[in-house]
């Protein structure tokens, strides 16, 4: 728990000093005119009183023991501060100081020493090179923050100090309510899981937003994520995602920011919802704290002005929202208030001369029909509207109701005050039509995800000693790939089918392995030192009788003699020729923060032409499996265009998900590429028609 930083009864500011503007001495001031309710105590060994209040040498000397310390000293002196507080028993402590990883080598060594002493004396540490944190229930302003920004239910979090201060101020402002936030700085201890885990049943967090340049701890992220999405939503805005931004990442905190595909493929693996822009971040923040999620899908448009309302439906078509059918009952009873030049259509146009009570009327019978399940009311300012009064009937007609309701005001002065009234009403209130689809498609794509759940992949049967065991022995030979046969063997403990084959030693054997495996069959050569057999001429396809296999055998191997006269040879693989079907690209790497990673897309051009791919966590289930197959561009032709049969998505599925599992068991993998899966028509299964593991050398 940390309910020393949150709910502190009492605090020590160690580093406090006695002219204005410096940090500790601000947020020493922070504290005292934010009206935390407790003991504040200022802690420097050169000052008597600070701002009225006894000073301190050192926190030996307070007049108790504190749940909260703030130490904003030189960086070389915060260990020995740290291992002061652990002895004197303060178990919380916020590090303001910068100085450390950031900074370089050096002051990674510094952090480390902190991390060390905090861990030794059972002290959790936010920081360092923290701006600090704000919880508006405690009345704790232990930040950079000029004031507390208005109360919410948003809890933040920030790797940015700096842009929280911003967060912070757009809150007071009349931006999102906020209940807590939290400058993460360096993360020598406390990180983002850790709040995670603790806002999730706090009944001030209505959502948490953060913005991240990386995780530092993929698997419990993943968890505390999971968990925390199950009941409230998780809005992230990732950075970092240049090659230029993740330098800056790293120079910024001395953190690796880490795959953008990786990032991706894990918030929407635990639930979360990833905006791109500080304006979204806010605005998901804005839409979350005041509104409730959805019943259903249905969106009702309400307009004043037909450009608004040709925006919107364009925008939630874009961003792939329902728009409602109105029933006949809800038409009769907007053409029995409306004018009869309005549209009495989903968007429903009340006209520019629109009274607030027009408004209110429409809006009560677009409420009272079931197949809406949120509203979006707009306006323009124009010459008869009067957008003070219209935020006020909004505000009464939408009282009571269990609708998420949201509205934008376009304009400027004219609209400023009814926006600012509608938000403190609880009407989540934005400038463009744009901004207040985005807001209500996420609030839709989290009922989606709160409804359907989280993908769940159950583990297969599978033999993974011997596969351990194979990769081990190939492992030994300290090559970075397996050879083919080995791989197929590899995939069979799996239950991933694989085209009948083994490898000849001579010729002889290679006509009893072809004659048993059936022609057409396919000559590969097999070695540990080829990685691309076609380079060399070591692929040979489509031999459908002895005689064309006596000649390609010798043929390949003169080849590989004369291209590649160095490299061992074990012989020739031989393998049945799949039947054609589609075909798919598997793969999985290995992310430094995530781990395993699932690459599933259309082999051949379609891989290498149009990149049609998509990513996803290891494990997958073989429906979330449908699922990744189904985003793919080119999905149409696995479902059969112009008269041909669909593709068998259940056995594609089946693989793709017990490779994802193969990933998860088998350290040793460092990457693998199943190219081509050759998928037959529906109910004809599947098969890995040729498969590359690496191991890492």
């Amino acid at each position: 728990m940390l309910d020393g930083f949150f709910a502190p009864a009492s605090i020590a500011v160690v580093g406090v000093a006695r002219e204005p503007g410096k940090v500790g001495h601000f947020v020493f001031r922070n504290l005292l005119d934010g009206g935390f309710p407790g003991d504040v105590w200022p802690v420097n060994p050169n000052a008597e009183e600070i701002l009225g209040h006894t000073c301190y040498r050192d926190v030996t000397r307070l007049p108790g023991v504190p749940d909260l310390a703030i130490v904003a000293v030189p960086a070389h002196l915060v260990p020995s501060v740290v291992d002061q507080c652990a002895g004197v028993g303060i178990t919380s402590v916020i590090v303001l100081s910068a100085g450390f990883k950031e900074t370089g080598p050096a002051g990674a060594r510094l952090e480390r020493e902190l991390a060390q002493v905090a861990a030794a004396g059972g002290v959790r540490v936010l920081g360092p090179n923290s701006l600090g944190l704000v919880a508006t229930p405690s009345h704790l302003n232990a930040a950079f923050a000029g004031s507390l920004p208005r109360v919410g239910g948003v809890a933040f979090l920030s790797q940015s100090g700096a842009l929280g201060t911003a967060i912070l101020d757009e809150s007071a402002a009349g931006g999102p309510g906020i209940a807590y936030f939290v400058s993460l700085g360096n993360r020598a201890d406390v990180a983002e899981h850790d709040l995670l885990a603790v806002w999730e049943d706090d009944p001030a967090v209505r959502v948490a937003a953060g913005y991240l340049e990386s995780v530092r701890d993929g698997a419990a992220f993943l968890s505390a994520a999971r968990s925390f999405t199950r009941k409230r939503p998780l809005v992230l805005l990732k950075a970092g995602t240049s090659d230029a931004g993740a330098r800056a990442v790293s120079s910024h905190t001395g953190s690796l920011a880490g795959s953008d595909v990786a990032y991706d493929s894990a918030l929407r693996d635990c639930g979360a919802l990833r905006v791109h822009t500080a304006e979204e971040l806010m605005d998901a923040a804005l839409a979350f704290d005041l509104l409730p999620i959805p019943e259903g899908p249905g969106v009702g448009l309400l307009t004043n002005a037909g450009g608004l309302g040709v925006l919107a439906t364009d925008e939630a078509e874009r961003r792939g929202l329902s728009l409602a059918s109105l029933s006949a009952e809800t038409v009769s009873a907007l053409r029995s208030c409306l004018p009869d030049a309005a549209a009495f259509y989903n968007p429903v146009d009340v006209l520019g001369d629109a009274d607030p009570q027009r408004y209110a009327d429409a809006i009560a019978a677009l409420l009272a029909d079931d197949g809406v399940h949120s509203l979006l009311v707009m306006l323009t300012p124009q010459a008869m509207s009067r957008p003070v009064e219209t935020a006020e009937a909004i505000l009464s007609a939408v009282k009571g109701c269990d609708v998420p309701v949201v509205a934008c005001f376009a304009g400027g002065d004219a609209v400023e005050e009814a926006r600012a009234l509608l938000r403190e009403g609880g009407v989540a209130c934005y400038p463009s039509p744009e901004r207040a689809v985005f807001a209500a498609s996420l609030i839709e794509r989290y009922r989606v995800i709160r409804s359907v759940g989280l993908d769940v992949a159950e583990k297969p049967a599978a033999d993974v000693a011997t596969a351990a065991a194979l990769l081990a022995t190939a492992r030994a030979s300290r090559r970075p790939f397996v050879i083919d046969e080995v791989a197929a063997m590899v995939a069979e403990c799996f239950g991933i089918p694989v085209p009948c084959g083994s490898v000849a030693a001579d010729l002889t054997e290679a006509r009893r392995i072809a004659a048993e495996c059936g022609y057409p069959v396919a000559l590969k050569v097999s070695s540990p030192d080829i990685l691309h057999k076609s380079d060399v001429g070591g692929v040979v396809v489509g031999l459908r009788d002895e005689a064309a296999l006596d000649v390609a055998y010798d043929q390949l191997l003169e080849r590989i003699r004369r291209r590649a006269p160095g490299a061992a040879v074990a012989g020739v693989y031989v393998q049945k020729m799949a039947e054609s079907g589609r075909e798919l690209i598997v793969g999985i790497n290995r992310d430094a923060t995530f781990g395993p990673l699932l690459m599933v897309g259309l082999g051949g051009v379609y891989v290498e032409v149009l990149k049609d791919v998509t990513f996803g966590l290891c494990p997958v289930s073989p429906s979330g499996a449908k699922d990744m197959l189904s985003s793919l561009t080119g999905y149409a032709l696995l479902r059969g265009v112009r008269g041909e049969q669909p593709a068998d998505l259940d056995a594609a599925a089946d693989i793709i998900s017990r490779v994802s599992w193969m990933a998860v068991e088998l350290d040793d993998v460092i990457e693998l590429d199943i190219n081509p899966v050759i998928v037959l028509n529906r109910g004809q299964g599947a098969v890995a028609a040729d498969i590359r593991i690496g191991i890492g050398g």
